[in-house]
């Protein structure tokens, strides 16, 4: 593993970043500049001043995604600040390009209060067509996304959401390798932060939704065990999960828990379970332990104490559980939908693509591989027609525009 990490520092001094911008109007003549700069350049500016929509096609704002962080939270590493970030958004911005043919921008900010970070990003909106806020701590992450669901374009907090649609997309194809329903099982989230809140809110979402179908049970943990309504110490975003996940008011901690549950999904930190634990789950437990680079329990261990199917967020075990596989397609897809905002119907179109692109899951094949691109093609029209669906697409829009 060291040997990797001076590997890709040895990479980046050599490539000094990932991404680079190119011109896309050839640029070797007169004539040339003269239609990509002054004076022509006025006429797109003309046509978009009297139909702004117009941007989204005569300007990169239809293809392009904002990368935004204020480097609190990053992977692994904590609160290291906005400029330690930026490898990091970087190589967000590289997928985009790779998996959705996106381009992104990343955009760090030496900013903390969430009344700052959102006037900025509303500030800079008018450039791009989404918005993907990346590793900005809880709770402010949870406050800074919701208030910027009204500026237009999508605005998505990958580390909650992608995270989620990914994770989701496990429980359900886990759950038909061993011909369960989702109602039936017992789900057990050790992690209240962002992806922890994320995952909840889906596997709990109830609307006129046939793809949404809620677990039985879930229960949520953090470092001071079960959840609960009026707990000491509930901050408003852990009240909110109590009343969605525990309204009955179970005390414990994780073991108590764990005791008799189907499925066990680890967003917190590593080394936290063994065998032993894993044993006082239900039938043919499904162990889904997301931390890194160190798992809340290793494979081998998970197995030994019984558990059928098992996930991890490393490349190196089988059914990794990479957001990789949702947030290109997510953002293609609304970017080509013009969409406005994301939606519930949009997150479940994303998860029935991620979990189709697997015909015939097995124990150890319960979602595609990281690097099948594919996946995001998918995704990204099931999106795209959520979005039809729900009510935010502005394609026919930008149709009659076209038209002008």
């Amino acid at each position: 593993m060291d040997d990797l990490y001076e590997r890709s520092l040895a990479r980046h001094r050599e490539t000094r970043g990932k991404i680079e911008v190119r011109s896309r109007m050839r640029l070797e003549s007169t004539d040339d500049l003269s239609l990509a700069y002054t004076p022509g350049v006025a006429r797109p500016c003309e046509v978009i001043a009297e139909h702004p929509g117009a941007a989204w096609d005569l300007t990169w704002k239809g293809r392009t995604v904002a990368v935004v962080s204020d480097g609190s939270a990053v992977l692994g590493l904590g609160d290291i600040g906005p400029k330690a970030a930026l490898p990091v958004m970087e190589g967000k911005a590289a997928l985009f390009r790779e998996f959705a043919g996106i381009d992104a921008v990343p955009v760090v900010l030496d900013a903390r209060e969430p009344d700052e970070i959102v006037a900025i990003v509303r500030a800079i909106s008018p450039t791009y067509g989404g918005i993907n806020l990346e590793d900005i701590s809880a709770p402010r992450c949870f406050e800074i996304e919701d208030r910027l669901q009204d500026i237009g374009i999508p605005v998505l907090h990958d580390d909650q959401h992608g995270t989620a649609i990914v994770l989701v997309a496990a429980i359900m194809n886990a759950a038909r390798v061993l011909q369960k329903s989702l109602w039936s099982m017992s789900v057990v989230i050790n992690g209240a932060g962002a992806a922890g809140r994320a995952i909840a809110r889906l596997l709990t979402c109830v609307d006129d939704d046939e793809r949404c179908v809620p677990v039985g049970k879930l229960r949520m943990c953090d470092s001071k065990g079960m959840i609960w309504p009026g707990r000491p110490g509930n901050n408003e975003q852990k009240e909110e999960l109590a009343a969605l996940t525990n309204s009955d008011g179970e005390k414990g901690d994780l073991r108590d828990a764990l005791r008799g549950a189907n499925v066990f999904v680890g967003v917190s930190r590593g080394d936290l379970l063994n065998a032993d634990d894993i044993r006082t789950m239900g039938e043919d437990p499904i162990v889904l332990a997301m931390a890194n680079p160190i798992p809340e329990i290793m494979p081998d261990e998970a197995r030994a104490g019984g558990a059928k199917i098992v996930g991890t967020g490393r490349s190196d075990f089988p059914n990794q559980v990479n957001n990789v596989l949702a947030f290109p397609g997510l953002f293609r897809g609304a970017l080509e939908a013009r969409a406005t905002c994301f939606t519930n119907k949009m997150k479940f179109a994303a998860i029935e693509a991620i979990t189709q692109a697997v015909e015939e899951p097995t124990t150890n094949r319960i979602l595609p591989e990281a690097f099948d691109r594919s996946v995001a093609v998918q995704v990204s029209k099931h999106v795209a027609e959520a979005a039809r669906l729900s009510g935010v697409c502005h394609a026919e829009m930008a149709a009659e525009i076209r038209a002008t």
